[in-house]
């Protein structure tokens, strides 16, 4: 299996909820290494940048307000198909369809606010690793 970088990040709801230790644990259980992490406030820019794809959708500037509305952990994660393995971890975006065992599965209600980001392919990591680790 090939190795791979990905982008998790823990979103506002999480850290305000204390669950970023929570993230990190399951993500280094399931084998995957940290390479880099970063606790900070993302800004109007980064955001801007980092929801790129969604600029013309209604539901925009709501993305932007939530992913600015305090810290989060950004990571860069490295294993054996991490892209793949991570979303798994994670579960699916919408949390009522979210198998249990999976973070949102677990922890989240609402589809706006799922605790966690996790790049979809390798060419959305490698954009959001730049975005964020340069």
């Amino acid at each position: 299996m090939p190795v791979q970088r990905t982008f998790v990040m823990v979103k506002p709801d999480g850290v305000r909820r204390r669950l970023s230790g929570e993230v990190i644990r399951r993500i280094e259980a399931k084998g995957y290494e940290v390479d880099q992490m970063k606790l900070f406030t993302i800004d109007e820019d980064l955001a801007t940048r980092h929801y790129a794809e969604h600029t013309d959708k209604p539901f925009f500037s709501e993305l932007v307000l939530f992913i600015t509305s305090g810290p989060v952990v950004a990571m860069a994660i490295r294993g054996p198909e991490a892209v793949l393995g991570c979303r798994q971890i994670m579960g699916a975006t919408n949390p009522l369809e979210a198998a249990p065992g999976s973070i949102r599965g677990d922890f989240a209600t609402e589809i706006g606010e799922n605790i966690v980001h996790g790049s979809d392919s390798p060419e959305s990591a490698e954009r959001e690793l730049g975005l964020f680790f340069g």
